[in-house]
């Protein structure tokens, strides 16, 4: 999976598609992320103690990585990798710059 947390992303597919965010965790084995502000939905949360009221709380949800994009510069780019000394470092694929 070539996006990790931290990086800032645009979404490139869905009912979010055109908004951008920041990741703030990557699941490899489900291959999605999760992007704070993108995919939110509501949960109905039941009442904790007996007299209280339950609640609806918007939730972030994961989105597939294959529905976002790096966001470099206000542009969306492809990444790949390069060795540069004595490790791999990911890049923009038409510009060649370090991301």
């Amino acid at each position: 999976m070539k996006i990790k947390k931290g990086d800032n992303i645009i979404v490139i597919a869905g009912k979010d598609k055109g908004k951008t965010g920041k990741v703030l965790v990557a699941f490899p084995a489900k291959n999605a992320v999760l992007v704070e502000g993108i995919n939110i939905s509501k949960k109905h949360q039941r009442a904790k103690k007996s007299g209280a009221k339950g609640q609806v709380i918007d939730k972030t949800m994961p989105i597939n990585v294959s529905n976002v994009m790096i966001n470099d510069n206000g542009k969306r780019a492809r990444v790949g990798k390069k060795f540069i000394g004595d490790k791999f470092v990911r890049i923009n694929k038409k510009t060649g710059k370090e991301i």
